[in-house]
């Protein structure tokens, strides 16, 4: 293999892992939120944190030269994800 290609292949790799890694913390972090939440009768969702929550990462990825389309679409997908296990925890609570 091209020498040029391995190491970008590289640098890919390293990065997908600080991704999965830091998406780990994240998620660490979003369980204790939808537990406290589950324990003082708050709900799975919040629409306004939500909306402050894209705005915000949508800036970030314009600041970044990303495409904040691409941003808001990712950030969707995570937290539908952390609604979801909010509503299982609360499930569970009950």
């Amino acid at each position: 293999m091209d020498e040029k290609l391995k190491q970008y292949r590289e640098s890919i790799n390293n990065i997908d892992a600080a991704l999965v890694f830091m998406l780990a913390e994240r998620f660490k972090v979003t369980q204790a939120v939808g537990e406290y939440k589950a324990r003082n009768n708050l709900p799975p969702a919040d629409n306004a944190r939500e909306t402050e929550q894209i705005a915000r990462l949508r800036q970030l990825a314009s600041d970044a030269n990303l495409d904040p389309e691409f941003s808001e679409k990712f950030l969707r997908f995570i937290i539908d994800e952390v609604i979801r296990h909010h509503e299982r925890i609360r499930e569970d609570a009950s």
